[in-house]
Order: C-alpha cells, then sequence, then structure tokens
C-alpha cells in the first residue's frame, strides 16, 4: 500500500505534535515502512540551533528518542528554509520528494476564521502534495 512514511515536527512544539506522531508511529509499526521525520530550519542561527547542522543533530536526538520509543525504523531529514515561518509548506512539499515518501502524517488544528484566508500546513500539504497525506487534529 505504502512505502514511507513522512512526519513533520517542529522540535519547538513538539508536545502539540503527539497524537501524530503516535499516529504515523503506529502506521509504521501495523506496516512495516519507515518514518523520515522531517524538521524545517533556516540556513543561519534560530532559537534552537545556530545552524543546520546543530539543528540535524537535534532532530536526530529526537528521531533517536521516538525509534525507543516506538520500536521504528526512522530517519531524520533536515529541511532547509530561508525564512521557515513562512516557507514551511514549500519545504515540506519539497521534502515529500527529497525523503521518497508516499505517505505524510502531520498534525493540524481544528480550523478556524483565519484559515479561509491562510490555510493551515495541513492544509496546503495535503491540497499540493502528490502523495497522501493525513492530517490528523490535534
Amino acid at each position: 500500500m505504502f512505502t514511507k512514511i513522512m512526519a513533520p515536527v517542529d522540535l519547538a512544539h513538539i508536545e502539540s505534535l503527539e497524537r501524530a506522531l503516535d499516529c504515523a508511529a503506529d502506521l509504521a509499526k501495523h506496516y512495516g515502512l519507515p518514518i523520515a521525520y522531517v524538521g524545517v530550519t533556516s540556513s543561519g542561527p534560530t532559537t534552537q540551533a545556530q545552524n543546520p547542522e546543530e539543528f540535524g543533530k537535534l532532530l536526530a536526538a529526537f528521531v533517536e528518542g521516538e525509534v525507543d520509543k516506538h520500536g521504528v525504523v526512522a530517519e531524520a531529514h533536515t529541511s532547509i528554509a530561508h525564512d521557515p515561518t513562512t516557507e514551511v509548506d514549500d519545504a515540506l512539499l519539497r521534502a515529500i520528494d527529497e525523503t521518497g515518501a508516499d505517505l505524510v502524517v502531520m498534525a493540524s488544528h481544528i480550523p478556524g476564521a483565519m484559515d479561509y484566508i491562510w490555510p493551515s500546513n495541513g492544509g496546503k500539504v495535503a491540497g499540493h502534495a502528490n502523495c497522501s497525506v493525513m492530517v490528523v487534529r490535534s
């Protein structure tokens, strides 16, 4: 059915992603699929890391924790965007091709009035991805 899951990760907001991350791990275990955990950062310093290499190490440590917690096969994939705040959707769409994922499992919030003006990240990825996208409500 599927061959690889991509799970977007925002290291600054892991607690709000827990339901989607658990869902991705459950699907991976059930179907014997690897997961590519994707984090988006900039090429310059951020509040989390001084550079993409440092961010990659933080993401790899997070992935190692998910592997230990869920017993899944997983990899960390860092995607770089000039301005992650405004370009996260495009970076995630690129990461689908870069990781070879054919299923994206990602968190999203319950739509509000602003989503009619600016779609959620999950909404944009689901609307533009060339693969299946499962949006998990927080």
